[in-house]
């Protein structure tokens, strides 16, 4: 067997993010609103026969012990049984610590791109109960549709949504969702919609007021989207804020509204991920 494949690891964004409890192991429950958009993370795979899992290139800040693709390709490697090995590459667009799911979309992608290459055949269930032990977002990636996640991630529910252009603030910090998660303030409790029929303002995020009571560059941001756009939201356990927009140029101006040091990109919501069909 060899062979090679560059494919997609798209971000996503939590149009909305509830906390319904706490399980008796530390696990949030959540009930959240996936949407996959257009900004990508590039992962290249090559296969190997020496059985090796390589990393071809640094990521800023993730040690090979951390980084999520890697750690991907060796829990299926494990799970697989396969002599093949692989070489690693990622091509980071998607900012790190910014609620986007960057690491759990590469994660997603190797898993996608490996079981292609190493001719596993594996189930996309059997891809996502690998890739939950690695993190509760790569699920979602799996199963490549936009969704409602519930549980700790392992309840993913397609939905269908249409596009959508967003304005995404990219503030220039770093969110630690461990941390978001741990705040004594932050509320668990609340209630789950039972149901998936949500209104276009329905929900909002749980852990926005512990991350920008924390960052005060979070809360610039969704403040300035807020007054751009009408309405704004963190996404994950930010650092990024999105605000839906009827039109990229209401978007673009939505941008050109963020403080002075916060990045600003257009962004758009995709149907289905790239490897959806695959």
């Amino acid at each position: 067997m060899s062979g090679a494949l560059a494919v997609a690891a798209p971000a996503k964004v939590n149009l909305f993010l509830h906390v319904t409890g706490r399980r008796a192991d530390g696990y949030h429950l959540i009930e959240s609103l996936f949407a996959l958009i257009d900004l990508a993370d590039t992962v290249t795979l090559a296969v190997r026969d020496d059985g090796k899992i390589v990393r071809e290139r640094e990521v800023p800040g993730v040690p090979e012990s951390a980084d999520l693709a890697i750690r991907a390709a060796r829990a299926l490697k494990d799970a697989s049984g396969t002599r093949l090995g692989a070489t690693v590459g990622v091509e980071k667009r998607i900012p790190q610590g910014g609620g986007l799911g960057g690491g759990s979309s590469d994660a997603a992608s190797v898993l996608l791109g490996l079981d292609r290459l190493w001719g596993l055949r594996m189930s996309r269930d059997e891809l996502a109960a690998i890739g939950l032990a690695l993190g509760a977002d790569v699920p979602f990636f799996v199963r490549g549709e936009n969704a409602v996640v519930r549980g700790v991630g392992e309840i993913v529910r397609p939905v269908s949504l249409p596009r959508q252009w967003l304005a995404l603030a990219i503030p220039p910090v770093a969110v630690s969702t461990a941390e978001i998660f741990a705040a004594p303030e932050l509320t668990r409790s609340t209630p789950s919609a039972k149901i998936d029929v949500f209104s276009e303002g329905y929900g909002r995020n749980d852990l926005a007021g512990v991350a920008a009571s924390r960052h005060p560059a979070v809360a610039q941001a969704i403040a300035a989207l807020a007054a751009a756009a009408g309405e704004a939201r963190m996404t994950g356990s930010g650092a990024c804020a999105i605000a839906r927009c009827g039109s990229p140029e209401q978007a673009r101006a939505a941008i050109a509204a963020l403080p002075q040091g916060t990045a600003g990109r257009v962004v758009r919501t995709l149907g289905r991920h790239p490897l959806a069909g695959h």
